[in-house]
């Protein structure tokens, strides 16, 4: 099971409105039918609330070893993408999130996943 008990987060560093993308690009689970490697990528983006608002970002350190506690577990792409999205924003509880999973060719068809919360700027939708 993935552990979002790894998931650091320190206070935002201003009440300025600013936006933070992140891109893994060595994700990795298992097919839950196949139990085949399954490669993505996954970018992160959201707006934290503001400092005085009790805003907060996540530590990348910690971000990258939740990301990893998926690497054995059989799972879909539509439920990485979703428990990564429910994770985050649960610690974070930002303006908006969104969660984008872009995932490697298998038999000539490839996925994105994306799962979002919040108000997302219109400029910010589709990734």
């Amino acid at each position: 099971m993935p552990d979002a008990s790894l998931l650091e987060v320190f206070p935002a560093p201003t009440d300025s409105p600013f936006v933070i993308e992140h891109t893994s690009e060595e994700f990795t689970s298992v097919c839950p039918k196949t139990g085949h490697p399954d490669f993505g990528d996954v970018t992160l983006r959201y707006q934290p609330k503001a400092a005085s608002a009790g805003g907060a970002c996540v530590e990348l350190k910690s971000l990258k070893l939740y990301y990893q506690s998926f690497r054995n577990e059989g799972i879909f792409y539509e439920a990485v993408t979703n428990q990564i999205h429910d994770d985050l924003a649960a610690l974070m509880k930002p303006e908006w999130i969104q969660i984008r999973t872009d995932w490697k060719g298998r038999g000539g068809i490839r996925s994105t996943i994306l799962a979002q919360s919040g108000d997302v700027p219109e400029e910010w939708r589709r990734g």
